[in-house]
């Protein structure tokens, strides 16, 4: 099988802000701008108490000094391996832009008037679905989750309330690398490691 051969561009230190919060923001708008599919979706790593690791794809939904946010079922698969272990990995990859973030870091459920305010701002389907969903848990048919569907929608025409088991996460990054594709396989990395005194760049080798 061949490889493909990188040729969009090349990254240099002083391409990066010094704080990779927002080279993340600028590398985001950058990947929308080129019209990449579902530019903030990123693959989170978790790994239950006894190791085993499961990965998936979420939507970041927030990114500031904070950190990155997500919104999920907290009674998932997900959920509760990141309420067990809350030390996660995330990644973005855009190929149109020949580009890739890594994220290391744990997370910490964001304060339930945040996950309020997000579910109310949500289309008004996707907080029915969401309500529905019994997420990683196994129902009879598709018949069963739309008739729950149903139900909520005539008991909540204006739109069903946050349900406790749903609402954020935060990444909060300890060590963050931006990933350029270069050709020959001499790629570019530039990592970030947060110490006491703020984040603390360097480059790393090829790979």
């Amino acid at each position: 099988m061949e490889h493909s051969e990188y040729r969009r561009g090349e990254l240099n230190e002083s391409d990066l802000p010094k704080d990779p919060i927002e080279g993340i923001a600028l590398w985001i708008r950058d990947a929308t701008e080129a019209g990449a599919p579902e530019p903030t979706a990123m693959c989170l790593a978790t790994a239950s108490l006894d190791g085993q690791p499961s990965n998936r794809f979420v939507l970041m939904r927030g990114l500031d000094e904070r950190g990155l946010t997500f919104y999920t079922n907290y009674a998932s698969r997900k959920g509760e391996q990141l309420d067990d272990n809350p030390r996660v990995a995330a990644s973005f990859w855009w190929p149109l832009l020949e580009r890739q973030i890594r994220i290391e870091g744990y997370v910490q459920r964001v304060p339930p008037e945040e996950s309020d305010a997000y579910f109310a701002d949500r289309p008004i389907k996707s907080r029915f679905a969401s309500a529905a969903s019994p997420q990683s848990r196994e129902v009879p048919d598709r018949e069963t989750l739309e008739r729950a569907v149903q139900e909520l929608t005539e008991r909540y025409p204006d739109g069903p309330p946050r349900p406790d088991w749903w609402g954020g996460f935060r990444i909060v990054p300890d060590r963050i690398e931006f990933w350029q594709g270069r050709r020959a396989r001499l790629h570019d990395r530039f990592e970030f490691s947060r110490t006491p005194e703020g984040w603390n760049p360097h480059a790393s080798p090829p790979s």
